[in-house]
């Protein structure tokens, strides 16, 4: 029994999630989709959802709370044309875009009690998202809060927002990233886990030789989302949109 379901009525039971394939081909849209599916939760639209995309062209997302000038080389991110976007969780700057697999999951923190205490939250899912990833790479190990590594050096990271009833918690698989240019543009993070020991971002991340097609079923099947979601809450992702991902007030504050 997976012990993180917790609370009486739950027992033996397996919620049903939904999975949505979806890339909006914007990426202030696509931070958007994110925040609209866990507040369509929250308001009681949407039950537990898996979400697998990728973002079309490089850019960098910050964390909520993170400020640009510590996170982001921002010369550099304007010389190449990277966008710099807010996303609606906490941690570090990450630099996604094509050959990157993103992952968003809204949990429901009524079926899933004990997932309020944010270290059950991180390891009932980084332990389904290692046991897909190892369907394709066993040597694969979980380090540091919620870092996936391979041959010691990282290719996933992950952050969460909890809200009252539900948590969003979504990261980045890593298998054909330009690795280049995420040393260039992101600047050297506030909070280090120990297994990094200090080494800048060439030395540290790495991409993984995965197939990302099968490793989408297969975080699928980690999570039991099942069955497809066909009505995305658009009208929210509009809402977001206009107050915060379209303002560039919103990405830009300290």
């Amino acid at each position: 029994m997976d012990h993180t379901l917790g609370g009486k009525g739950t027992v033996g039971k397996r919620p049903h999630m939904k999975r949505l394939d979806l890339s909006l081909g914007d990426p202030a849209a696509d931070l958007a989709l994110d925040e609209a599916l866990l507040l369509q939760a929250e308001a009681g639209q949407l039950g537990e959802t898996l979400r697998l995309w990728q973002f079309d062209r490089p850019v960098v997302v910050i964390g909520r709370g993170s400020k640009i000038e510590n996170e982001a080389v921002a010369d550099r991110c304007r010389a190449a044309a990277v966008p710099v976007l807010r996303r609606c969780s906490g941690g570090a700057a990450i630099l996604a875009g094509p050959g990157c697999l993103m992952y968003s999951v809204v949990l429901s923190l009524t079926l899933r009690p004990a997932l309020r205490q944010v270290d059950l939250a991180h390891s009932f899912v980084m332990q389904r998202l290692l046991t897909a990833v190892r369907g394709q790479l066993p040597a694969v190990q979980w380090q540091g809060t919620c870092d996936l590594t391979f041959g010691d050096r990282k290719f996933s990271g992950n952050s969460l927002r909890i809200a009252r009833h539900h948590l969003l918690y979504h990261g980045t698989i890593l298998y054909a990233a330009d690795l280049d240019r995420i040393d260039r543009c992101l600047g050297t993070p506030p909070r280090q886990p120990d297994y990094r020991g200090n080494r800048r971002h060439a030395d540290f991340i790495t991409n993984v030789p995965i197939d990302p097609d099968r490793l989408r079923d297969q975080i699928a099947t980690a999570f039991a989302a099942t069955e497809p979601l066909t009505a995305w809450p658009i009208d929210e992702v509009r809402r977001l949109r206009c107050e915060r991902y379209d303002d560039p007030a919103w990405h830009q504050r300290h």
